[in-house]
């Protein structure tokens, strides 16, 4: 990582606060009247609030005329914030430009593929390239920045808001011309560009710089190399406005850190947060839970995605919602317990801050029925009062601040080139998508009981035996190196389909599929065979495959079929395999779609052979999610109920959060409950077991 990452900041030196999570959400007094803010603070007191993001859409009153500036508000309510004992993560309020500067400077707004303006009356109008809004948001930046660096309640700067939201792609002049930079800095050269690009098909060949535009809405299909080298260059120009606010920011307050919020789980998959993390002081996530019983283990996945992200250093969940949201087709409120259990899990794998949008839910505006920690119903509600119960637990397990992740010896790998590259058109279905895919293999380790980390695929992979990599679809030079030398050690691989397609230039690896990993896996598929919607594919061990199989025509000689396709065109042919090294190493290749279900299979039976994937007994029997956070004298075991029933377990340990344990060291999880315990830390990392009875009790449920 570079210097910034390196530099003192809260999650080392305890500069938002030593010894305590901090709990708040994003808070926006400019929408009250000035009668309201006393009891704001009354309530916040009451719910343990110790932070809020302030000022994230105020531009247009801090700025109401160019070059005026009407602080008065602002100072008012930091000053306000100070006095009742709550911090301040100060916006630079650049998330949506005013109207007056939309008005002088249309050039400034958004343009989408087809050229259709995007127009203000929402927000995030404006173009990541704009030199005109870089001007204007700088200064802004700088005014802020000047104003408030030695307020004593500022603890951190919060640059603009979900950077990219929804103008992540822009197809403007501006675009164009900055794209022509980024990729003659990134090739050099036109014929490196028509190379990489494959721009002898269809007679794209580029004779000048200039010729070459993003990809706007042409009559077919776009070439994959200029879209894919679009999407990089679109989340670097975004970058790019994140590094300049920084930079302002270091200049004027260097002993302020600052972040942004993430948005590693929405709808922004085309943001390259890997890449990003250098560029703040402390890793920041926004994440919304998806209803139903999906949501606990995609939550699970995110939060441990972005914990790794943070390279197992402790991070800022900044906004998740405490009910229901307003943006899907149906937003069904939380049900009972889930708001603390979400809290938790977000906890256990790393967040040193709870957060939320909003503290007061809004009465007017597009996010009038988006839940707050104070609804519209008033403190006198479900939500309030599991709001202040869920400032309680955090208050009851705040040695965990500052606490990192304790690595698994197995490892999900997530590339986001590859969750790019999968999802596009022209490929032998549209049915299968990526992130579905490592979200399943990742639900299979928990239902066997183990634990796993969501690692980028960039990472280095030393500390684990096993690797579990699904749909790794984008393979490089040097990815396949570190894959073979990580087998070659005795490491244990799990690939699948359309895996090692393709190269960084979305280029088809040639001589058969998967491809780069060909030579790894040791088998040679001819052809992919997706599935039509209603056709299935049974395998002789009993899984079914849905939307994708393929058909392999020959393994190595050092390879074993482990499963077949049963019936069908596939009938025989191997569907699952496993090439062996003399160094004990494993490479399996799962040729088709088999759901969790069937990862679940792959999984059990490597296990056999393989104590990573060795059940976890706390897990019981996949029903609870076990998360680990070690500091220097103690690891924080965080037990999360997976299901809607009660589950009983005995733990050797002090539950300091959550459910507590009786005298007798039994802890009974209601559905959707979590307890934390605390432990002894060993010298060397504690296994699994020290937090279990010697003879437990098997689990049950009650």
């Amino acid at each position: 990582m570079t210097t910034n990452l390196e530099r003192p900041r809260w999650v080392a030196d305890g500069a938002l606060g030593a010894g305590r999570l901090r709990f708040g959400a994003d808070y926006n007094p400019e929408q009250w009247p000035r009668e309201v803010w006393a009891e704001d603070m009354r309530l916040m007191r009451e719910a343990g609030v110790n932070i809020v993001s302030l000022g994230i859409f105020s531009w247009a009153l801090l700025e109401p005329r160019p070059g005026e500036w009407d602080f008065g508000w602002l100072d008012e309510v930091m000053d306000l914030l100070h006095e009742n004992g709550i911090d301040v993560d100060l916006a630079t309020a650049t998330a949506s430009p005013p109207p007056w500067l939309t008005r002088r400077h249309p050039e400034v707004l958004p343009q989408t593929a087809d050229g259709t303006v995007l127009w203000p009356g929402a927000r995030q109008h404006w173009r990541p390239t704009s030199p005109v809004f870089r001007r204007y948001s700088l200064r802004l930046v700088r005014a802020l920045a000047e104003r408030y660096g030695d307020h004593p309640a500022l603890v951190a700067w919060h640059v603009s808001n979900e950077l990219g939201c929804h103008n992540i792609y822009d197809y403007s002049d501006d675009a164009a011309a900055a794209f022509r930079v980024w990729l003659q800095e990134r090739y050099g050269s036109l014929d490196a560009l028509n190379a990489a690009w494959g721009t002898a098909f269809w007679s794209q060949h580029y004779e000048e710089w200039d010729e070459i535009l993003p990809p706007r809405v042409a009559p077919t299909q776009r070439n994959p190399g200029q879209q894919l080298d679009f999407e990089r260059f679109s989340s670097d120009a975004v970058r790019e406005q994140l590094r300049a606010e920084g930079a302002v920011l270091r200049e004027i307050t260097p002993d302020i850190p600052y972040t942004t919020n993430f948005m590693v789980a929405q709808n922004v998959r085309d943001i390259d947060y890997v890449s990003w993390a250098p560029d703040v002081d402390f890793v920041s996530n926004d994440h919304y839970l998806r209803p139903g019983e999906l949501g606990r283990d995609d939550l699970s996945f995110w939060a441990n995605l972005t914990g790794n992200i943070a390279e197992g250093r402790p991070w800022f969940l900044m906004e998740h919602a405490a009910s229901a949201v307003n943006w899907r087709d149906v937003n069904p409120p939380k049900r009972e317990g889930e708001l603390v259990r979400d809290a938790l899990t977000h906890v256990g794998h790393g967040a040193d801050a709870v957060c939320y949008f909003q503290w007061r839910q809004s009465r007017a505006g597009g996010e009038r029925y988006h839940s707050g920690m104070l609804p519209h119903a008033g403190s006198d509600s479900r939500v309030f009062r599991d709001v202040v119960r869920l400032g309680s637990e955090l208050s009851a397990i705040s040695a965990v601040t500052g606490s990192r992740r304790e690595p698994a010896r197995v490892a999900v790998l997530f590339d986001y080139t590859s969750w790019w590259v999968s999802g596009r058109d022209s490929h032998p279905t549209e049915s299968v998508s990526y992130d579905a895919e490592a979200l399943a293999w990742y639900r299979a380790l928990l239902d066997l009981g183990v634990r796993a980390d969501v690692r980028p695929a960039s990472a280095e992979f030393d500390g684990y035996e096993v690797l579990v990599a699904p749909m790794l679809h984008v393979v490089t030079r040097e990815l396949r190196a570190r894959l073979e030398a990580f087998v070659e050690a005795g490491g244990h691989l799990v690939t699948t389909y359309f895996s090692g397609t393709v190269d960084e230039h979305d280029r088809v690896w040639l001589g058969g599929y998967p491809g780069a990993l060909r030579d790894l896996v040791g088998v040679t598929v001819e052809e992919f065979v997706p599935l039509l919607a209603d056709e299935r594919a049974g395998l002789a061990s009993g899984a079914i495959a849905e939307h994708w199989t393929e058909r392999i025509t020959h393994t190595g000689a050092d390879v074993e079929v482990l499963d077949t396709y049963l019936g069908g065109d596939l009938d025989g042919a191997p569907a699952v395999t496993r090439r062996r090294t003399r160094a004990g190493g494993t490479a399996t290749y799962v040729s088709a779609d088999i759901g969790r279900a069937g990862a679940h299979g792959v999984l059990r039976a490597l296990a056999v052979e393989v104590d990573a994937l060795a059940a976890d007994p706390l897990a019981a029997d996949g029903r609870v999610e076990v998360i680990v956070r070690t500091a220097d004298d103690a690891r924080f075991v965080f037990l999360a109920n997976r299901t809607d029933e009660s589950v009983l377990l005995d733990v050797d340990g002090e539950t300091v959060g959550g459910v507590r344990a009786d005298d007798t060291g039994a802890v009974s999880l209601p559905p959707r409950a979590v307890a934390v315990l605390r432990a002894a830390r060993e010298s060397a990392p504690a296994r699994r077991d020290d937090v279990v009875r010697e003879s437990p009790r098997q689990p049950e449920r009650v």
